[in-house]
């Protein structure tokens, strides 16, 4: 029985199909000579890629029509689809995919629609291909009898497949590698050419024990590529964070087009108050090892933003753990924070290339920060800088690949970088995306490049929509105003579904701090991703929640946040602290 797959190879989908003019058959005077010519150009011709499919095709070109008018070349699914050699099965069935089919220019067209191209097929164990791949050993039919040929046509139920087989010589050959068998290889020719003999076995043998080798080292290069690939993807972030008051475009380019994996990563984190990190790192080396350093890195990375420490003290313990993981890969790391409402920036690196901002006039700079020593190195605390950045600007944070090569140092490939992003290079008009493309496509070295990630970061200016502040004395009743304020601004914003939980944290919050804090309440709501309410007050100390006992008469305000709020934190500021809850927008 048969299934046919889905087309998913549809660039592969051929049948080649040779003149019959000049034809040598192997039994003429010439065979010897013929045989040697064959096996010569099988060794130029099969395997000059690593693709299955068209080590496949190149094998019908060798064999058809110099060894045989038609011929087919099948191997077990999973090779192909996961590169892994299934379980053998216990009823002696193989499900195979057919890679490719040749066919003489004299054969009837109809021996192509009787067995295409991709399609996946199940044989039962009595039929001569199921034998070959299960003793892997050649079936030679000099003739293949009417009742064979209609058997197997009928497991096909395809009448094409008993005309086009009857009476023909039909040879089966295992495809064997390294121990294993992946496959097998159909040869047959007409009822009036001459029939393969045992020499054609032998033959037929060799050129499919080429192919083989050809075959396992694609499939081993396949599920390479294909792990790496999965690694590489399951470490850097699959669907960026897009903050409020920010618009977030990136690339990831491996040094290496075969491996596809290396130490460079990027990274868009949430920070409590809509606040966001965002984290360019580089790891000295290329491959597997320098990609699963990257991915602990980033993983510790993501730990200490949790912390909301400031971004100093974030590279200064990465550094620390980075000590740990492995004392022979060096680091180096970008690390940055950004408050929309402020606008304020504030950068640490670690060893890392500067980053560049393009101002909305065209204008462009490299960001002053101190440049610290890389990660793995040394226990120096890490400076920080801050910039307020302009609406409109662009914030480019990279790897050194993106600006160094052999051809040219840092400060060359800085300038050509900063050009790009400027007016005078048409790029901070265009979509983010489009920046990230035309800065990739012309910044990318030759053969010879490092690995390059690239995160570009647009500010935008918050709408009425977002943002929403009030100030508030230390009075009792602020909590009341506090509410009436909450009310009519989710019922602006059309949040009215969360008003009522909302206005009852945010009265808890105020009530909070009007009791045990000091000095004025500010009451800040923003509106991203989800709903930040933020309370704050010039008291150092931070609320701590409590068990109340049945008779206390307070001490459960922190736990109804705790139980209505999607979460909620705390956070100190240089007048005070901030006390926030965070609620999910459906």
């Amino acid at each position: 029985m048969s299934t046919d797959a889905p087309a998913e190879r549809a660039d592969h989908r051929f049948v080649t199909k040779t003149p019959a003019t000049g034809e040598v058959r192997m039994g003429s005077p010439a065979s010897v000579h013929e045989r040697f010519s064959l096996l010569n150009a099988a060794s130029k011709r099969i395997g000059t890629t690593l693709d299955m499919f068209e080590t496949g095709r190149e094998l019908m070109e060798v064999a058809v029509p110099r060894f045989a008018d038609a011929a087919g070349i099948l191997v077990q699914d999973r090779l192909v689809t996961d590169g892994e050699f299934p379980h053998r099965s216990t009823d002696g069935s193989a499900l195979v995919r057919r890679l490719a089919v040749g066919v003489a220019s004299a054969v009837p067209g109809e021996y192509a629609r009787a067995f295409p191209v991709d399609e996946v097929t199940v044989y039962d164990a009595w039929t001569p291909y199921a034998k070959v791949m299960a003793t892997g050993n050649p079936i030679l039919y000099p003739r293949l009898g009417a009742r064979t040929a209609r058997e197997i046509g009928r497991a096909w139920k395809r009448d094409e497949v008993t005309r086009v087989l009857e009476d023909s010589s039909f040879l089966v050959v295992p495809l064997k590698a390294r121990g294993r068998v992946l496959g097998f290889v159909v040869y047959t020719r007409r009822p009036d050419s001459d029939p393969f003999d045992e020499q054609d076995v032998a033959l037929g043998e060799e050129l499919a024990a080429r192919t083989a080798i050809c075959l396992d080292n694609a499939r081993l290069y396949g599920h390479e590529r294909r792990t790496a690939l999965t690694l590489q993807s399951s470490l850097l972030p699959s669907d960026l964070y897009q903050p409020l008051g920010l618009s977030i475009a990136s690339r990831y380019l491996p040094a290496s087009d075969l491996a596809g994996v290396g130490g460079d990563w990027y990274d868009v984190i949430p920070l409590p108050g809509c606040r966001v990190a965002l984290v360019v790192g580089d790891v000295m080396g290329h491959g597997t090892r320098a990609a699963a350093t990257m991915g602990q890195l980033r993983v510790a990375a993501r730990t200490l933003a949790s912390l909301d420490l400031s971004p100093g003290e974030v590279l200064f313990r990465l550094n620390r753990m980075s000590q740990d993981l492995d004392g022979s890969q060096i680091a180096t790391c970008v690390y940055a924070t950004y408050d929309p409402v402020t606008r304020l920036c504030t950068i640490a690196r670690a060893g890392h290339v500067p980053p560049v901002l393009a101002h909305p006039d065209g204008t462009t700079e490299v960001v002053e920060v101190p440049a610290g020593l890389p990660l793995g190195i040394g226990n120096d605390p890490v400076e920080t800088a801050s910039l307020t950045l302009p609406h409109g600007s662009v914030l480019a944070l990279y790897t050194d690949g993106l600006v160094e090569s052999r051809d040219r140092d840092i400060d060359e490939g800085i300038g050509a970088l900063r050009q790009l992003l400027s007016g005078r290079g048409e790029g901070l008009g265009k979509d983010l995306e489009e920046v990230c493309d035309l800065t990739i496509g012309a910044q990318r070295p030759g053969h010879e490049r490092d690995d390059i990630a690239l995160l570009l970061a647009r500010v935008r200016e918050l709408s009425e929509n977002e943002v929403a502040v009030l100030a508030l004395p230390p009075d009792t009743r602020s909590a009341a105003k506090a509410r009436g304020f909450v009310r009519a601004t989710l019922s602006e914003w059309g949040l009215d579904s969360v008003s009522d939980g909302t206005e009852l944290m945010v009265s808890e919050l105020v009530t909070n701090a009007v009791r045990h804090g000091a000095g004025p309440v500010g009451l800040r709501l923003l509106r991203g991703p989800s709903l930040v309410c933020e309370v704050a007050d010039r008291s150092p100390s931070m609320p701590v929640m409590r068990e109340a006992a049945g008779t206390d008469d307070s001490g459960r305000g922190l736990q109804l946040i705790n139980w209505m709020a999607h979460r909620w934190g705390t956070r100190p500021t240089p007048q005070g602290k901030i006390v926030w809850v965070e609620q999910k927008l459906l």
